[in-house]
């Protein structure tokens, strides 16, 4: 089937690029590369902005798509407590154009890129998607109106979807031939890796007084290649005749911020200094999932979300990128 994959050309997105054409797919990339890179992915790109409905609606009318995979997005949690109205335009008012004109093409298949902080503080571990929703950030609460707004456009125009609750998505190919290339890196990993390279004088660990057992943060990291599985299977079901669903997708176990640090200095043997901070707002103490309902629905399961998998194939990549991709 033909498949629109906007930000496609991103980290995630492009390791799910790679699956949808190894199952044999035909795959166009929407993206305006603020992020992505051209080098990470070998499929047809459009470069383009989702504020461009005109652009948007020329390529979906005349190209018979099947479906779409919907990456594009600003991602940055802190950032969005800065800069609100650009998360807002772009996660929600971007996400509604492309809805528009996928509806007018007649695309009836999302597979939309959610994220577990619309869980907020949670209550309870693991997090069950039936749990509260109450963002803390504006960027969750981007990615809930998102999934809120799909809801409705299955009820007026039947446009079935599946929102992917990412935890924390880590980690790069096996043989450390393509990774992520966030620039400037904000991921605890990626910047972890670059203190060991020493691109940074020391490693700025935000908090350490939270309510864990080592006073950091905890997360369940979930390495891209499984994530990209998740989206294959997910819009497998769809096109199956699945109804829409909101799956979390993780690992289903947590490592705190200072065992992330622990083992990027075992894996790279490098010691390096680690500078702790003041919390950031809008960062909550835990996040783990609760995965059952993915397994049960997608009959999906993480198979490369070990720590030591996770941290390993990161740690090839960059050692032998130490610049990404170059671009």
């Amino acid at each position: 089937m033909r498949v629109l994959v906007t930000g496609g050309a991103g980290y995630i997105g492009s390791f799910t690029v790679d699956a949808l054409q190894a199952e044999g797919h035909d795959v166009v990339v929407f993206d305006n590369l603020s992020y992505g890179h051209r080098e990470a992915v070998s499929s047809e790109i459009l470069v383009g902005d989702l504020a461009d409905e005109a652009l948007l609606l020329k390529l979906l009318t005349q190209r018979s798509f099947e479906a779409v995979i919907h990456f594009a997005g600003s991602i940055e949690a802190g950032l969005s407590m800065i800069e609100a109205g650009r998360f807002f335009a772009n996660n929600v008012s971007n996400t509604i154009t492309l809805l528009n004109v996928a509806q007018r093409a007649g695309i009836q298949h999302i597979v939309f890129s959610s994220s577990a902080g619309v869980y907020g503080n949670p209550e309870r571990m693991p997090i069950k998607e039936t749990d509260s929703t109450v963002p803390i950030n504006t960027y969750a609460e981007t990615k809930l109106l998102a999934e809120r707004i799909l809801a409705w456009y299955e009820r007026v125009y039947g446009m079935r979807s599946v929102s992917l609750r990412y935890f924390n998505a880590a980690g790069a190919a096996l043989d450390g031939s393509k990774g992520q290339d966030h620039q400037p890196a904000t991921h605890i990993l990626s910047v972890a890796i670059e203190t060991a390279l020493g691109q940074r004088a020391a490693f700025p660990l935000f908090g350490d007084d939270y309510n864990t057992p080592d006073g950091t943060c905890i997360r369940d990291y979930i390495h891209v290649l499984d994530l990209a599985s998740a989206h294959i299977m997910a819009l497998r079901y769809l096109i199956d005749g699945g109804g829409s669903e909101t799956l979390n997708v993780g690992a289903g176990q947590g490592h705190s911020n200072r065992a992330v640090i622990e083992s990027v200095k075992h894996v790279s043997g490098i010691d390096f200094p680690v500078d702790v901070q003041p919390r950031r707002p809008g960062d909550p103490s835990r996040l783990i999932a609760d995965v059952e309902k993915i397994g049960r629905v997608l009959a999906w399961q993480a198979q490369h979300s070990d720590l030591d998998t996770v941290v390993r194939s990161a740690w090839q990549w960059q050692r032998t990128h130490p610049h990404g991709y170059g671009s």
